[in-house]
């Protein structure tokens, strides 16, 4: 490798080879690709909905004669941008794409506008009638508040001005489903576009998950779920949260824990902390000791992408958007699974003081379905962030 080599480049690369070397017979199905195994061929084939191609058919892209931006186009005609976006009404569920398998989603793009937290991603494997992905539009995407921050890591991409990049891999053996429900008053329009291969599916894939919970206020003395009731053979594979804090001091003391396979009173996977579960430590703080400050960060793996301070006048409290991907260390459960986390702070004495915080989070994992229903979805008010 030469020394020019840049850092961003070299790591990408590591990144790259250690998962190729960690299934190295991987993707004669067209299915993980990485820059290890890129090189080798494959017969899947690669198909693509957006609005221009609401069905992703081969050669069917771009043939709009009515599309929103007609009027754009009026002077060019069919096949320039005619159709590049959809607009989904008030308390309407468009959807997004419904595909025949087997085969993968490999990426998902989109720039939905209005707030976040009102729009629903709603993703269904195989038929079936309950939603394997069920969560806000931006919690999925590692932001929560509704506000932007740019996100460099391997699972999700956020990036200028609101373009939201998942690169999850979505294994489906019949069929998917994907759909957006506005919860809210006002119309939206999104840009999008899903990316997918058509392909056979190893018996071994399991089937993505993701699932949305707030609590607001958290109880005196809780502990806060991030997930619950699954049954089935799988791994969990990430976690983001948007934890707004209502006291004063370090928030993070709390540890997160993970309850495998009939763990009853005590977890087999204990942290030590909350800013040691994120990958990283001491209050997330750097500067000069009489300036110490929260610093974000934002890496392959894990991150503080998001640090939303007081102003003084309307924004009371600090808020921050955390994710931690388990992509080199899977959390692997053959029977059942439950994740929590403590909200803990400091009190007088040196003492530990459980938290009353505003609290959401999507957990992400794979399993063999059937999977167990969700808790229902909170209403708009309980979602509304204040």
């Amino acid at each position: 490798m030469k020394k020019s080599l840049g850092f961003g480049l070299a790591l990408l690369i590591f990144t790259a080879l250690a998962l190729f070397a960690q299934d190295p017979t991987s993707d004669y199905n067209g299915l993980n690709l990485s820059l290890g195994n890129l090189s080798r061929l494959s017969r899947a084939k690669t198909r693509s909905i957006s609005p221009e191609n609401f069905t992703g058919e081969k050669g069917k892209g771009g043939m709009s004669t009515d599309g929103p931006a007609l009027k754009a186009a009026r002077d060019l005609g069919q096949g320039w941008k005619v159709s590049p976006y959809v607009r989904i009404e008030p308390k309407q569920t468009f959807t997004l794409a419904e595909i025949q398998g087997p085969g993968a989603i490999q990426h998902i793009w989109m720039t939905p506008t209005g707030h976040f937290r009102y729009s629903i991603l709603r993703i269904y494997w195989d038929g079936e009638t309950t939603p394997s992905v069920e969560t806000p539009v931006g919690d999925f995407f590692a932001s929560g508040w509704g506000k932007y921050a740019q996100i460099s890591s391997l699972a999700v991409c956020v990036n200028p001005g609101s373009a939201f990049n998942s690169y999850w891999e979505m294994p489906f053996r019949k069929s998917a489903k994907l759909t957006l429900e506005n919860l809210d008053e006002e119309r939206m329009t999104i840009y999008y576009q899903i990316d997918y291969t058509l392909t056979e599916v190893p018996a071994d894939a399991g089937y993505f998950h993701a699932q949305f919970r707030r609590t607001n206020p958290l109880p005196y003395k809780s502990v806060y779920t991030i997930l619950d009731g699954v049954k089935g053979w799988g791994q969990y594979v990430g976690t983001y949260m948007a934890w707004g804090v209502n006291n004063n001091g370090w928030w993070g003391e709390g540890e997160i824990k993970f309850y495998l396979d009939g763990d009853d009173k005590f977890a087999t996977i204990v942290g030590t902390g909350t800013e040691d579960y994120f990958c990283g430590s001491y209050d997330f703080d750097s500067g000069p000791p009489d300036a110490l400050h929260y610093t974000e960060f934002t890496t392959p793996y894990s991150g503080l992408a998001q640090v939303i301070r007081p102003d003084g006048h309307y924004e009371a409290n600090t808020r921050f958007g955390l994710y931690r991907w388990h992509i080199m260390d899977p959390i692997r459960f053959e029977k059942d699974l439950k994740v929590t986390i403590q909200a803990l702070g400091w009190r007088s004495g040196d003492r530990y003081l459980p938290l009353q915080d505003d609290m959401a989070s999507v957990a992400y994992w794979y399993q063999t379905e059937p999977h167990a229903p969700f808790p229902k979805l909170p209403n708009k008010d309980y979602l509304e962030i204040q």
